[in-house]
């Protein structure tokens, strides 16, 4: 039996139940440093949680995935968000699940257009990273501190995410 998923555009309100889309589209924003540049102002809820927990900033380099992508395994972060903003124009996959009795539900898969990233909210399952049709490099908000800051899951049998029309991998 096939499970396929045919990843949507990624939109605030297709993903709000899963965390923040980054993006300036829509966002408050104000100018600052005399007018010569615009803050967009509070794009994402950075959540930390749990002994000696702290903001971590990195930069996370990823490879592209082959397409369709089998995906087997989804994870979440019971102790802080996670966020991913790309450092170029291309767009990656996102891939979310709803959290259910017995874990991940049905995923739902989303593509970013250029200048948008994701924030998943704590205990969000999401797939890894999934950079489309080359290396791509990303600023990552994430959690550090004591404790153990990762779920996994695999699936009893993989889905298979699918590129809308338009989208090379």
């Amino acid at each position: 039996m096939t499970r396929t998923i045919l990843a949507a555009p990624l939109t605030r309100e297709g993903f709000a139940p899963f965390g923040d889309v980054i993006d300036t589209d829509g966002a408050e924003h104000f100018p600052i440093n005399g007018g010569m540049c615009e803050r967009f102002h509070d794009l994402a809820k950075v959540e930390t949680a749990g002994p000696g927990a702290r903001v971590l900033v990195s930069i996370f380099k990823g490879k592209p995935y082959a397409f369709p992508l089998e995906l087997t395994l989804v994870e979440r972060h019971p102790l802080g968000s996670q966020a991913f903003m790309p450092l170029s124009p291309a767009p990656f996959l996102v891939v979310v699940c709803p959290d259910g009795p017995d874990g991940p539900e049905t995923p739902r898969a989303f593509v970013t257009r250029a200048g948008q990233g994701v924030n998943y909210r704590r205990n969000t399952w999401h797939a890894v990273l999934t950079p489309i049709g080359a290396p791509q490099d990303f600023l990552v908000v994430d959690r550090g501190g004591d404790g153990n800051n990762l779920e996994e899951h695999r699936f009893a049998e993989p889905w298979t995410i699918r590129l809308p029309e338009g989208i090379s991998a």
